[in-house]
This record gives C-alpha cells, sequence and structure tokens, in this order.
C-alpha cells in the first residue's frame, strides 16, 4: 500500500441543476461569478453512459470552481429524505463580514431570502437557497488568533467524545 499523496484544494464542486441558464444568470448575474467553462456532452466520460447533458463551471476567486449538470429534465434537484436542509451546503468564502452584509443586501434585492448575519465565533455568515435547492453560505472568517492551533489539537477527542456519545 502506498502513502496518501498530498491533495492541494478544492478543485470543483459539481452539483445538479433543473435549468442551465436560470443557474447561470443567479451564480453570474447576482453572485458575481464568472462562467469559465461549458461542455456539452452525449456521453458520460467516466461511465459510457448515453446520456446527453451540459456541464459548466463558474469560478471563484481561489481558481476552484462550481460546477453544475442540466440533464435536459428540467428536475429541480430531490433533497435527501434522510438528512434535514440546512446540512448539505457549500460555504463560499468572502473577505470581510462587510461583504457578507454587502452580499445579503444584493441577494434581497433580488428577491433571495437569506438568514441574519449568524456568528460561529470563527466565521460570520449568511445562508440561502440557490434556484435548485443547493443551500449556500456566503462566510467571513473572523477568528481570533490561535483559534485555528486549538481547535486542531482539541478535534481528535471532540469527535472521540461524539463517537461515545453516539455509540454509547
Amino acid at each position: 500500500m502506498t502513502d496518501p499523496r498530498p491533495l492541494n484544494g478544492l478543485y470543483h464542486f459539481a452539483y445538479p441543476c433543473r435549468d442551465a441558464e436560470e443557474t447561470r444568470h443567479f451564480y453570474e448575474d447576482i453572485l458575481g461569478l464568472p462562467l469559465v467553462n461549458c461542455m456539452l456532452s452525449e456521453r458520460v466520460p467516466s461511465t459510457g453512459e448515453e446520456q446527453p447533458y451540459v456541464h459548466f463551471f463558474f469560478q471563484l476567486g481561489d481558481g476552484s470552481y462550481i460546477a453544475f449538470f442540466d440533464l435536459g429534465g428540467d428536475e429541480k434537484p430531490a433533497p435527501s429524505p434522510n438528512t434535514p436542509d440546512w446540512v448539505q451546503h457549500f460555504a463560499i468564502e468572502t473577505d470581510s463580514v462587510e461583504n457578507v452584509e454587502a452580499m445579503r443586501e444584493r441577494l434581497a434585492a433580488h428577491g433571495v431570502k437569506t438568514t441574519p448575519l449568524v456568528d460561529h465565533e470563527f466565521v460570520r455568515s449568511i445562508y440561502f437557497f440557490d434556484p435548485n435547492g443547493l443551500r449556500l453560505e456566503i462566510a467571513a472568517r473572523t477568528e481570533a488568533p490561535g483559534f485555528l492551533e486549538q481547535a486542531a489539537s482539541e478535534a481528535h477527542a471532540t469527535l472521540a467524545t461524539w463517537n461515545r456519545r453516539k455509540h454509547g
């Protein structure tokens, strides 16, 4: 068995969408993420399955992407039946709490309902849903110096506590 190799960061996260243009409008025109790639295909490269689709990518400021598949069925992705809607989400970082608040105002101006600003003690965030039902978070880091190192030093013990509680 070989040792794990370095994993450098997120390349892209892909999610299904109901309508490519509706999704493009939301991510490009409202959130401000540029559409940088769009591929039409008749076959799934990884499986060989015959399935027409469009796969398209929006670039985030760090060079990573959020991507979507429109399979042509005009169906909104179904939520997970055994998971609360607040659990699965995609968090996007911005530089400041002021940027989070500005995005909340921009989203409201476009009729998108958001949560109030949530203070998690190490980030402040807003949450909202895209047209496909994907929950998004816009977050700004606010952690105090040393917070991340302290959290890392406690992570395994905290997880062990949860595992004992869960299986106890």
